[in-house]
């Protein structure tokens, strides 16, 4: 048993494929010592300390963006995009997958459409409310198409989409992780993999006040720390952690959080839902993320805040109203956790598993 993961740039389509493969690992184990995995990610993206991290092998290719508006860029990312096909080529002949499995991310389009030029099939999976460009242009391509919400099933064709859930991997916190900061509320900031430089900015014109009533875990993004210079700065010491990023601490620092200010990215706000943890969301403006905060919000499952209408007294407002009302952040994080119908993966490898019994018995 051989599979191709492709996904990256962000954890994003990183988070997803990772929980399918450690329920998918164990399976083919029992059975067949010879399982092997291989992740083709991009270059500078933050997935390849995480994949190596699981045992997967990982190689990087070319990887470009089409966006959906006149950019230059585009003339320059057809080429990356071309080159990446053709080492994906490459890497399939020489690897010789059963499956390729994608969740989005553009370095994954040049491995899918290989993969069907190489007669390998593929499932991908779609989490956000709105179809990105790069699952669009994969489904063409693709064996099947699992869906994380099922507002998602008419985006895609009837016979090969599948309403899943969204999968949740596995972390093994590190022994020295975030631990707890005292007996006021603790707010948790997360601003997605790569950081949030709007989000960051209210967060700390907003300290002096938030540290009044509550603590504030912040997760910045990587080399988006700041130095804190305030004159009350010794009680914002000891009521305020930033870190850069966390992997095997998320989870157990997302525990700890009475209330949690999120970007919309769907990796995120589902394993926050898994925990059933109350979010505001705030979602990058114009962007994809809008739709997935509107979702959750018309759901009951979140209080959306648009970027472009907040400011630090607002915020400050809507933190302190949530921390005193503990049967309404129930009541978010309960629905919250109703979002998704699954959270297993366990769906998603069945599905896997029927494809590559399929392809043997057509290879006999």
């Amino acid at each position: 048993m051989r599979v191709i993961y492709s996904g990256g740039g962000t954890m994003g389509s990183v988070s997803p494929l990772i929980a399918i493969h450690q329920n998918l690992k164990p399976k083919f184990e029992i059975r067949d010592s010879k399982f092997e995995a291989l992740w083709i990610g991009t270059k500078n993206g933050v997935e390849k300390e995480i994949v190596e991290k699981e045992g997967i092998k990982f190689q990087a290719i070319s990887a470009g963006k089409l966006r959906r508006y006149f950019d230059l860029r585009n003339i320059v990312d057809i080429f990356k995009i071309k080159l990446g096909f053709f080492q994906a080529l490459s890497i399939i002949k020489k690897f010789k997958p059963d499956v390729i499995v994608a969740a989005g991310s553009f370095v994954a389009v040049p491995v899918v459409i290989a993969g069907w030029v190489l007669r390998v099939p593929s499932i991908i999976h779609q989490q956000d409310v709105r179809p990105g460009l790069a699952n669009k242009i994969m489904a063409r391509f693709a064996k099947r198409i699992t869906v994380a919400l099922d507002i998602s099933i008419k985006d895609f064709p009837k016979s090969k989409v599948v309403l899943v859930g969204n999968p949740v991997r596995t972390v093994i916190p590190r022994s020295d992780n975030i631990g707890p900061m005292g007996s006021l509320p603790t707010v948790l900031v997360i601003g997605g993999g790569t950081g949030a430089l709007a989000l960051n900015n209210l967060i700390w014109e907003s300290l002096s006040e938030l540290t009044k009533f509550c603590n504030i875990i912040h997760i910045t993004g990587k080399n988006k720390n700041q130095v804190i210079e305030l004159s009350d700065y010794q009680i914002i010491k000891e009521r305020y952690q930033q870190v850069e990023f966390l992997d095997e601490d998320i989870f157990s620092t997302m525990a700890l959080a009475d209330l949690v200010i999120t970007r919309a990215g769907m990796s995120a706000l589902t394993e926050l839902a898994y925990l059933k943890k109350p979010c505001i969301i705030v979602p990058i403006p114009n962007s994809h993320q809008e739709e997935n905060a509107k979702y959750f919000a018309a759901q009951g499952a979140g209080v959306y805040l648009k970027q472009n209408e907040l400011n630090s007294d607002k915020l400050v407002n809507k933190v302190k109203n949530l921390l005193e009302n503990r049967d309404k952040r129930y009541e978010l994080g309960d629905k919250m956790n109703k979002i998704f119908c699954d959270y297993s993966g366990k769906i998603i490898v069945n599905i896997i598993q029927e494809i590559i019994q399929d392809r043997a018995l057509g290879s006999n």
